[in-house]
């Protein structure tokens, strides 16, 4: 066991975990948050999508050892314009997404502030812009263009 402390959702957890145990599961599994959603599990969906020291990263894919220090936020702890423009444009259908989705498009608004390209390099967040930069969070039930709307109206 690694002993591990990191800020999660401004409380400061002091964790012993094995270090092979995801971000994603130490979440889960040892401190209760469940609004990060375990989706494939491979990096490829973002369901998982959190931020670590405000950067959106897949905690599926990161070891709770990695972020030994950091300040980890997750849907928990998100408090955002941007979570009831989701409600306003119908941004989720069946909500498992949704959470990633959140996440990820703060994480994305951040990024696009601090001037961060894109594989589309538009100047402004035009709807190609939003949408190649939140190609990484799948929706099942298709509610992009619901996500799409309420991230354009936070702008």
């Amino acid at each position: 066991m690694t002993q591990i402390r990191m800020k999660v959702n401004g409380v400061t957890e002091s964790l012993d975990v094995e270090p092979w145990a995801s971000l994603l599961d130490t979440l889960r599994e040892r401190l209760g948050l469940t609004g990060t959603k375990k989706g494939c599990d491979q990096g490829a969906c973002g369901a998982c999508t959190v931020l670590a020291d405000g950067v959106r990263i897949n905690a599926c894919l990161a070891l709770a050892v990695q972020y030994d220090g950091s300040e980890i936020t997750t849907v928990e702890g998100v408090d955002h314009p941007l979570q009831q423009a989701f409600v306003r444009h119908d941004g989720f259908q069946c909500g498992y997404c949704t959470p990633g989705q959140i996440c990820s498009a703060i994480g994305m608004l951040a990024e696009h502030a601090a001037g961060m390209p894109s594989a589309v390099g538009a100047s402004g967040l035009t709807e190609d812009e939003i949408r190649e930069r939140m190609s990484g969070n799948l929706c099942r039930c298709g509610a992009y263009n619901g996500i799409l709307d309420a991230i354009k109206e936070v702008l």
